[in-house]
């Protein structure tokens, strides 16, 4: 063992399965990564088109198959009534309440879109929003109940 005696062992494992709060965190993490791209390249004029696998079977062969198609993304970002930029959160289909009746964040303009974006990121990183998101998927696993 002499090749190893120079090294500091421990008896550490790594995790196989994270918490449902984490795995939920890490997916709202990631379209809020998609919405960051999107805003970036709208403002740059360019089109963000993430690719996604997407599976098939051959009629012909009856062999699956997988191919990469574009997947679409849809802004968060609208002109609210009172003709200002607004920002909503989304887990899924539902729209997140940041705070008691706060269904959106109100934007300067779209220059201050992506800061506000990572603010957001910030928030869902730290788990502030852990609440509403398991709201969120309350209300999503509640509409697959029968």
């Amino acid at each position: 063992m002499t090749a190893l005696s120079g090294l500091k062992l421990t008896a550490a494992q790594k995790v196989t399965s994270l918490p449902p709060v984490q795995q939920r965190r890490n997916k709202l993490v990631k379209r809020i990564w998609e919405q960051i791209e999107l805003a970036r390249a709208e403002q740059a004029g360019t089109t963000f088109a993430p690719v996604k696998l997407r599976s098939y079977t051959d009629k012909e062969s009856g062999v699956r198959k997988q191919v990469e198609s574009n997947k679409r993304v849809k802004a968060w970002w609208f002109t609210a009534d009172n003709g200002k930029l607004s920002l909503s959160v989304r887990f899924g289909p539902k729209v997140l309440e940041l705070a008691k009746g706060k269904y959106a964040v109100e934007v300067a303009d779209k220059s201050d879109l992506i800061n506000t974006l990572e603010v957001v990121r910030t928030a869902v990183d730290n788990g502030e929003l852990d609440a509403a998101i398991e709201n969120a998927a309350k209300k999503l696993r509640d509409g697959f109940a029968r």
